[in-house]
């Protein structure tokens, strides 16, 4: 069975910056979407970015949150079968646990999850 395993969080200043990754144990057919979401405490999960690929132009589409655009990246290495998100400028109300998602035409897949903390 796929897993997929994140990592890269951890503890940064305010306007640093940090890099998740997120890898696929295997390779995941029928993807529809892939995506980096976030939590806080005691809030809701929050859609932080997609990324969705063009298979006849081999282009890739992404879309992020307005509280994040500008500032996180969102990417792929398919010969890794990694997705990144690089985040810049990070502020505090960006700690959450951050996971990685990938939905399928079968099932989706979910990340363990990963610390971010930005202190002020």
């Amino acid at each position: 069975q796929v897993q997929l395993v994140q990592s890269g969080g951890g503890l940064v200043q305010s306007g640093g910056s940090l890099r998740l990754s997120c890898v696929a144990s295997g390779t995941i057919s029928g993807i529809v979407v892939t995506a980096w979401y976030r939590q806080a405490p005691g809030e809701e999960r929050e859609l932080v970015a997609t990324l969705t690929g063009d298979e006849s132009t081999g282009d890739d589409s992404t879309h992020y949150a307005d509280s994040v655009k500008g500032r996180f990246t969102m990417s792929r290495d398919n010969a890794k079968n990694t997705v990144y998100l690089q985040m810049n400028s990070l502020k505090p109300e960006d700690s959450a646990v951050y996971y990685c998602t990938v939905r399928s035409l079968h099932r989706d897949y979910w990340g363990q999850g990963t610390q971010v903390t930005v202190s002020s």
